[in-house]
């Protein structure tokens, strides 16, 4: 049962990654906390994002806003031990409260917010702020998606800009996270063998989500996936026992 969890949660998440650039962590987390505790999740999330990021980048570079990706890595550097900490000595239960607060709260606001302010060119302190928060959530649950978004959507970046500039700052934003959790041996043999697992369900999922992302016209798509989040993060919140 959880070797088919493990492989078709793997395959959701990372078509929803490649496809849309984040959110990939929106999906596994919650669900791979249902077969393992979250401190197994997280870091297994963290090696699918970095398999992800890796053919990206190798793929698409040449759709990377440089600047902007630097920028956000920098920003979000301090912000990763600090979210490692959370992972390592909170609750288990309360930090599944918070995944599943964020999880509805990003949803809701994806879905129903009209974000009237637009970026025509580079924010320092957008960018501080979004990378930062980046890297606490990262750390902590490797959600380093959502403040990433935000930027993303106040520079109105296209679909094939957003997901390539995003991979931009997610490969050594998760190689950092990534590091932290080997430090803190959160890296065990048991999150070694349920990557292997993932690995033949998320290497077809990362080039079928490019193929999609190419074809994506209009917010449709988007307006699909919060929906699914936004039921995710309640089944979790009803699920903290």
């Amino acid at each position: 049962m959880i070797i088919t969890g493990i492989f078709l949660i793997s395959f959701l998440a990372t078509l929803v990654r490649s496809t849309f650039g984040f959110g990939e962590s929106l999906v596994a987390v919650p669900l791979f906390s249902f077969f393992m505790p979250v401190n197994l999740a997280v870091p297994l999330s963290v090696l699918i994002s970095v398999l992800v990021a890796l053919l990206v980048v190798i793929q698409d570079h040449r759709r990377i806003e440089m600047r902007s990706a630097k920028w956000l890595i920098l920003s979000a550097i301090p912000g990763i031990p600090l979210g490692v900490m959370v992972l390592t000595y909170g609750n288990p239960a309360t930090v599944k409260i918070i995944l599943g607060l964020l999880i509805t709260g990003y949803a809701v606001y994806s879905l129903f917010a009209k974000n009237v302010l637009r970026l025509q060119h580079d924010n320092r302190v957008w960018l501080l702020i979004c990378g930062f928060l980046s890297g606490i959530f990262g750390g902590a649950f490797g959600l380093n998606g959502p403040p990433l978004v935000v930027y993303g959507n106040l520079r109105s970046w296209d679909a094939k800009t957003f997901r390539a500039t995003l991979q931009g700052y997610f490969l050594p934003a998760s190689l950092l996270g990534l590091a932290g959790y080997y430090w803190k041996g959160l890296i065990s043999n048991e999150v070694i063998k349920y990557f292997l697992i993932a690995l033949p369900a998320a290497l077809p999922a990362i080039f079928l989500g490019r193929w999609l992302n190419h074809r994506l016209q209009g917010e449709r798509f988007y307006s699909y996936v919060y929906f699914g989040l936004l039921v995710i993060g309640c089944v979790l919140l009803l699920n903290i026992g």
